[in-house]
């Protein structure tokens, strides 16, 4: 079994890809011509958007978007950088919204929160040591 991709709903997809390109440096893999669903390479896993009619169609009881969520969902995307100060900075300038400050773990890690302007709760993070 591998990771493959994760998908996340969004009301615009174009639009989520243009954030993730511009706040993260991401480069955009596809994006159907309909619009409705895009991917961004990521590296080995691909970080996929996905209108959320087209989750109606494969989730017949619905579904929570992230969108229209007063809370963030719980789950995450994890994106690890060598600069979080600067990557949360970025993010904040490109429509994110803060949810958590950098701040240092106990373990040396660097973490901080913010949230996409499609809803998603993202992490960035310098990476674990070992």
């Amino acid at each position: 079994m591998k990771l493959a991709y994760t998908i996340v709903y969004v009301p615009d997809v174009p639009a989520s890809l243009c954030f993730y390109e511009a706040a993260f440096g991401f480069k955009r893999k596809f994006l159907h011509e309909s619009g409705t669903y895009g991917e961004l390479d990521t590296g080995e896993t691909t970080l996929s958007f996905a209108q959320h009619e087209l989750a109606a169609g494969n989730l017949p009881n619905g579904h929570v978007r992230a969108s229209e969520s007063p809370a963030p969902l719980g789950m995450e995307i994890g994106l690890t950088t060598d600069d979080v100060e600067a990557a949360h900075a970025k993010a904040l300038a490109y429509g994110a919204a803060e949810l958590s400050p950098p701040k240092q773990k106990p373990w040396g890690q660097t973490v901080s929160y913010v949230r996409a302007p499609d809803g998603a709760l993202i992490e960035l993070c310098s990476p674990v040591s070992a």
